[in-house]
């Protein structure tokens, strides 16, 4: 069972053992491709977190730093948002809605409510310092869902660099390796077939 396995194995690492028949550029490939497997494996996951921490980390420090100066009012939507286009579907649209302050000002703007709300129905509508109406932050689940959807495209971007730096080789030892054939060729070729050069 193990007889296949055997000559299958030496004939892939045949690049790393002396040979009369190995090149240069096979050597430079053989290590090429070992580099680039390990950062495959290794390099392009962990850029891929670092991105992923990085982008948690700055959406949850939005977040935080628009509850520390924001704050959030009880409004009343002063007419019914449009009803959803397909089902299933949550868009929201601008709205006007009022609400009163705790020194009895009655204060109006326009502010995104889910599809279908109806007017006289109340809505959470964040302020930001200067009591403008400004967008919510971040609820937690999408800071979550934003940093691993960064995080994975970080991963596919560094797999698709790594994918074209091994074609690069690829054609580049490619290359070397036939102009290295002739050259050897050139010079053992009369030995083989007796003509002079």
């Amino acid at each position: 069972m193990n007889a296949p396995t055997q000559p299958r194995f030496r004939a892939a690492g045949w690049r790393w053992r002396r040979s009369p028949l190995r090149r240069r550029s096979d050597v430079v490939e053989a290590w090429t491709g070992l580099l680039l497997g390990a950062a495959v494996v290794f390099v392009a996951p962990s850029v891929g977190a670092l991105a992923g921490a990085f982008a948690y980390d700055t959406a949850h420090a939005q977040a935080e730093r628009q509850r520390g100066v924001g704050h959030v009012v009880r409004a009343t939507l002063m007419k019914s948002a449009p009803a959803a286009d397909t089902v299933g579907s949550r868009p929201r649209h601008p709205v006007n809605v009022r609400w009163t302050d705790r020194g009895g000002t009655v204060h109006t703007a326009v502010a995104r409510v889910a599809a279908g709300a109806e007017a006289g129905s109340r809505t959470d509508v964040w302020l930001d310092a200067r009591g403008r109406v400004t967008t919510a932050p971040m609820p937690d689940d999408l800071q979550w869902s934003t940093a691993i959807t960064v995080g994975a495209a970080a991963t596919f971007v560094g797999w698709a660099l790594i994918g074209g730096a091994w074609v690069t080789v690829r054609v580049v030892t490619h290359r070397r390796r036939m102009a290295e054939w002739e050259r050897a060729w050139a010079r053992a070729g009369p030995q083989w077939t007796g003509s002079r050069p």
